[in-house]
């Protein structure tokens, strides 16, 4: 029987290596594993099968060298994709030349995203190159897929990976995350970009299957990764996040403390401490667990209303998260040798299906689940059934699923007192003015809001939580101010009943006043009108404005 010859760049690494015992056992192919190292080469082939080769991505021969082979495929698996310098698609190019498709195991989102630069000579050629055949965005997007079925706004996509702290690290991939760690890095929230810096954020995660062990006790950071870049309007999604872990909480946080040096400018990038590091984490090796995972969360509403959180679950047993990596390439080449992959250049989006994923990890210790959970955001919660009395407009004001912003403008009129202006500068309140810019940005976290109002760049932040009986409170710094909603004439009213700071009851005459309500205009805008008093001293302040999705 023919064979189709399959060339890995990397094949004998941690993931073309994964790649390549898979691939050598399909009679159909003929494995090439190739490097720069041919006794390592060599090395593996003896031991999983396949063929050896010497190959040098830097080489001026490149073209020629993949050519002489004849492919069917080039996988490139070695990386790090963000150092191919000048010429980052020479290999690429070179596949395309000789009439062979191409596939790479990309981590970059600037990389991924550019190979589409190749699309016109993929399409003459007749193959098909993409990038990113990876657990991202090739996985994570199957993922999204099958989550957002029936969901027409999406408000969150969120991938996390969990790898256990026994897996194999390969020193391009520390690279290519220690370049990240306390620089600036693009992600998409509430519909614009953020620069949060790179292993910042950091929470507790846990991943859970009914019927299956969870992997606890873990934490995760903000990391690069190309469904940063691409998600955003392959899915049209208001928000995208990435994050991953360390099993050792020891490594996890000494990882974030070498990102706080960078910060402090006190060395320009980590990537030159991956030697030292990786051999700190070698010798740790023994530590922790050989269990890890990934989870890929979508938050939006349904077509019938309904808001959602639904997620994908993957728990690997037993060492087999290495394997996880490669499991899209493999699904890519079956896809390729069937005839089902659409020509052209472009990253792997959406290119296969979440079931097909999960049956080609049916050999490994690999177990997987979906849920799906209701989110009922906190103005309905309080609300109950009035919160349906509302005008859609202000409605959709309070539909806050995970990040929502708002856009529009004020017109802010200050008390005249002296009191009153000292007051004002002191609780920072926005100078008067009129046609202000106006952007209020609500953060859902967990069951409280978080706001943060900016009148012309005066900003002034609050957190609202349910305090029962139709009512919120809202903390600005030490004060909480408890606010029983009013809905009458299609407004909602915020009248403040009570004060505490620090948790002590705040005397009655000396708690403000507050006429809030919003509403909605002739032009179909939600509107906001704010009115804060004092006893004694008068008005503070008004102002007056209105706001539309961002």
């Amino acid at each position: 029987m023919s064979t189709e010859t399959v060339l890995i760049i990397g094949g004998y690494g941690v993931f073309g290596g994964k790649l390549a015992q898979a691939l050598a056992r399909d009679t159909r192919l003929d494995v090439v594993v190739a490097g720069r190292d041919l006794s390592r080469a060599q090395a593996f082939c003896t031991q999983y099968g396949g063929r050896a080769m010497v190959l040098d991505t830097g080489s001026a021969n490149l073209a020629a060298d993949i050519a002489a082979q004849s492919p069917f495929l080039v996988v490139d698996a070695a990386g790090p994709f963000q150092g191919y310098g000048d010429d980052p698609y020479r290999v690429a190019r070179a596949a395309i030349t000789c009439g062979a498709h191409y596939l790479d195991l990309s981590d970059d989102a600037v990389f991924t995203a550019g190979i589409a630069t190749l699309d016109k000579a993929a399409l003459a050629a007749g193959v098909t190159v993409l990038s990113g055949v990876s657990s991202v965005p090739a996985m994570s997007s199957a993922a999204v897929v099958a989550l957002t079925g029936g969901m027409d706004d999406i408000h969150l996509i969120e991938s996390v990976i969990l790898p256990g702290n026994r897996a194999p690290r390969g020193m391009s991939v520390m690279r290519a995350i220690l370049a990240q760690v306390g620089r600036p890095m693009r992600v998409w929230r509430g519909g614009m970009y953020e620069t949060p810096l790179g292993w910042s954020e950091g929470r507790g995660e846990a991943l859970e299957i009914d019927g299956i062990a969870p992997v606890r006790r873990r934490r995760s950071s903000l990391i690069g990764a190309p469904d940063l870049a691409l998600f955003p309007e392959f899915f049209n999604a208001r928000s995208v996040e990435f994050r991953a872990g360390l099993d050792l909480w020891v490594m996890h946080w000494g990882l974030a403390a070498v990102g706080w040096l960078v910060r402090l400018r006190l060395m320009r990038s980590a990537a030159p401490l991956a030697g030292v590091l990786k051999w700190v984490a070698d010798r740790l090796e023994p530590f922790g667990s050989d269990r890890g995972g990934m989870r890929v969360r979508v938050v939006g509403r349904l077509t019938d209303g309904r808001a959602v959180q639904r997620d994908w679950v993957l728990i690997a047993e037993a060492g087999d998260g290495p394997h996880i990596p490669a499991v899209a390439a493999r699904v890519m080449c079956k896809r390729l040798l069937a005839g089902k992959a659409k020509v052209g250049a472009r990253a792997c989006l959406a290119e296969f299906s979440l079931a097909e994923v999960e049956d080609e990890m049916a050999e490994l210790q690999v177990a997987f689940g979906q849920t799906e959970t209701p989110i009922v955001p906190l103005f309905r919660q309080v609300l109950g059934k009035q919160f349906n009395a509302l005008p859609p407009e202000v409605q959709a004001l309070h539909q806050v699923l995970h990040i929502r912003r708002w856009q529009g403008q004020a017109r802010i009129t200050r008390g005249g007192g002296v009191l009153s202006r000292m007051i004002c500068r002191i609780v920072g309140f926005p100078p008067a003015g009129n046609n202000v810019p106006v952007t209020v940005t609500m953060h859902r976290k967990g069951d409280a809001e978080h706001w943060l109002r900016d009148f012309g760049g005066k900003r002034f932040r609050s957190v609202m939580t349910r305090a029962g009986d139709g009512a919120v409170w809202e903390r600005f710094g030490p004060f909480r101010f408890e606010i029983p909603f009013t809905v009458q004439g299609g407004k909602l009213g915020y009248p403040v009943r009570r004060a505490r700071l620090f948790g002590v009851p705040w005397p009655k005459l000396l708690t403000p006043k507050s006429d809030a309500f919003e509403g909605v205009d002739a032009d179909g805008r939600a509107t906001f009108d704010v009115t804060v008093s004092l006893p004694f001293v008068g008005m503070l302040v008004r102002y007056q404005g209105w706001l539309v999705d961002y």
